[in-house]
């Protein structure tokens, strides 16, 4: 089977033709090595993808942690590829899959997805299909499968259950959907097949219950890191409305022709923030659950297609989408737990290159969502992540170390890519209070929260104290010459430092983390900083965040490529990054490739897409060079 690429010369068509032409007959390369470099462009797997995808291939269950835009995706895709039969792929998040299909489809795969979206004839085409094994991967919704689990989908040849969004199915998590927990009789019913559960966000109380919901068996937990070097962050607190707004938009001024995300609280606040934005020119429009479904697809396919850059959003938006060249994300508001925070500043910069997040926070956000928390299930609980999430804004320690310490992960030294290293607060010796705070702990047993310890400390002679025996310890009273309000600081800097962990499925009891077992025993000393007031913090103001080296790209050629982009994704109707990314884009801008030796050794080319567009973008390099 030959392609022939237009405006190509013939000794170049040539080339074209013996490097990317495969016979029909020729079965696929089931190796993942090759078939990461020939069906995605790809040298190399991330850290652990290899692990992972050799584990599912010997038939056995994994539980994968892997941060939003960390390559979950490759770890059950690269697998289907290589079994036999077909991978069912669980998601609730209808936009997701047809990104993820699209996204297949343009490197040649057969995927297909069958949810709420589609009419009963495309159901029907899908369930033919699949059942004639004519789909390698196929995605569905929770509701659907457990709708058609007895039915015609016990007629396919499944090889492979890949379970995205695996924290739905724990109430310890943030974003609980009844349905998955239905997925464990699934589970049981394909009792040789291997299931992979996938998420970005679950603290330690939420795996373990993952693991029991999912039925999962000896599978491996496998964590990822959750370093995000190429994301900068900075936190603004106390900041008037008025102010607020025109930081904003100074700051997307900066970033012309840039696809960004705001998020907002409310849904009044998200029409007002476009429309501010709308009137000094932006590309912008707002999107909430108060919108109807038809205005909701259009907007958020606008934004995905690149026909709008900049969308105002409650916290409805986002989830499930692929676009990988988001390059910055603003929060308007004080998110409702790190997890939420953590995922949402992920969906910029999914290309690995350097993107900017800034959360903006005040304590009207924390009081409504006190009160919002106060009409939910699992109140306590997300009363107990706000107060954390408010703690990280509050901190006055390298951000991305408390980011990465509540996920488990611990960075030896400060990023220097967030707002608190480029102005860092004055540190004094804190190993003395760390470790009166630590035997506080260790002689509570590991089982009281903040407000008992901090009582401890200081020599509180109250109802709960008395309760708890704890007037007996050593520890009672040891620092009574600290304030409540200073203690409660100085705790959390030592959550934020990776010292203790809040169990908040334990009633958010302390417990200390093994770097804070050698603080206590003297064997390593902790810095700590001084509590200081809202206007001296804000009186810190923050520097030009750093910018990660990305080599010589051609401005003007990196326009072109990316019109030449958007004109292919318009005619073929896909998100223009499902064509290349820009981080290809860039490579090819910095690199100009004009042979298809060269074109196939930029990263995320593949044998596919070579043959689809690579003359094309090899045509437009040429002119330029010849230009030039």
């Amino acid at each position: 089977m030959k392609t022939t690429i237009s405006h190509l010369p013939q000794e170049k068509q040539d080339e074209l033709n013996r490097i990317v032409t495969v016979p029909e007959e020729t079965p696929m390369d089931k190796n993942p090595q090759t078939l990461l470099k020939n069906v995605f462009g790809y040298d190399e797997f991330r850290p652990l993808q290899q692990e992972i995808i050799d584990r599912t291939l010997a038939g056995k269950d994994s539980f994968v942690l892997m941060p939003t835009g960390g390559g979950k995706s490759m770890c059950f895709q690269i697998p289907a590829l290589c079994f036999d039969g077909i991978t069912i792929v669980v998601s609730p998040l209808i936009s997701l899959m047809k990104d993820q299909v699209q996204a297949l489809q343009s490197h040649g795969i057969k995927a297909a997805f069958f949810n709420s979206s589609i009419s009963p004839q495309e159901e029907n085409d899908v369930i033919t299909q699949a059942t004639k094994g004519e789909i390698k991967l196929l995605y569905l919704s929770p509701e659907k499968l457990i709708s058609v689990r007895n039915t015609w989908l016990q007629d396919l040849d499944i090889k492979l259950v890949a379970i995205d969004e695996a924290h739905c199915v724990s109430m310890w998590g943030h974003d609980f959907r009844p349905e998955y927990t239905q997925l464990k009789v699934f589970r049981n019913s394909l009792p040789k097949v291997p299931f992979l559960a996938l998420t970005a966000t679950a603290d330690k109380s939420a795996r373990k219950d993952i693991e029991a919901q999912l039925g999962l068996k000896d599978s491996k937990l496998f964590i990822s890191s959750f370093d995000r070097e190429n994301l900068s962050i900075e936190v603004r607190g106390q900041v008037a409305k008025k102010k607020k707004l025109q930081e904003i938009e100074q700051f997307i001024e900066r970033k012309k022709n840039e696809s960004g995300i705001i998020y907002c609280l409310s849904r009044k606040n998200t029409e007002e923030v476009a429309d501010y934005l709308k009137e000094d020119g932006h590309s912008v429009a707002f999107y909430h659950a108060g919108m109807n479904t038809e205005d909701r697809e259009r907007v958020q396919t606008e934004f995905i297609n690149d026909d709008t850059k900049i969308i105002v959003a409650t916290i409805a938006f986002g989830m499930g989408i692929d676009k990988s060249n988001v390059r910055w994300v603003i929060h308007y508001n004080l998110p409702k737990n790190l997890e939420g925070y953590y995922q949402e500043i992920g969906r910029a910069g999914r290309d690995g290159l350097p993107s900017e997040t800034v959360l903006y926070y005040n304590m009207r956000d924390f009081v409504l969502y006190s009160q919002f928390a106060d009409d939910g299930a699992n109140s306590t609980m997300q009363k107990d992540k706000l107060s954390r999430m408010l703690q990280f804004a509050e901190a006055k320690s390298c951000r991305r170390k408390i980011l990465l310490s509540y996920f488990g992960e611990h960075l030896t030294q400060d990023c220097g890519n967030c707002d608190v290293c480029h102005n860092p607060p004055k540190a004094f010796d804190g190993t003395l209070l760390a470790q009166k705070a630590l035997s506080g702990i260790a002689r509570m047993q590991e089982k009281e929260g903040i407000t008992m310890l901090i009582n401890v400390l200081r020599g509180s002679n109250n109802a709960e104290v008395n309760a708890g025996g704890y007037l007996q310890l050593k520890t009672y009273g040891v620092g009574k010459d600290v304030s409540f309000y200073d203690w409660r600081d100085y705790i959390i800097q030592l959550a934020n430092q990776g010292l203790i962990e809040i169990m908040y499925s334990e009633g958010s009891a302390l417990k200390i983390s093994p770097i804070g077992r050698k603080v206590l025993k003297g064997e390593q000393s902790i810095k700590m900083t001084l509590p200081i007031i809202a206007k001296e913090k804000n009186s810190r103001k923050p520097k030009v965040m750093k910018v990660v080296n990305q080599g010589k790209v051609n401005a003007d050629l990196f326009t072109e490529l990316k019109k030449l982009r958007y004109s292919i994704a318009r005619k073929v109707n896909v998100p223009a990054y499902i064509i290349f990314n820009d981080k290809s884009l860039k490579a090819m801008a910095s690199e100009l490739p004009v042979t298809a030796d060269q074109f196939l050794a930029i990263s995320g080319v593949g044998m596919n897409k070579m043959k689809q567009y690579g003359g094309k973008f090899m045509d437009v390099i040429s002119k330029f060079k010849t230009v030039a």
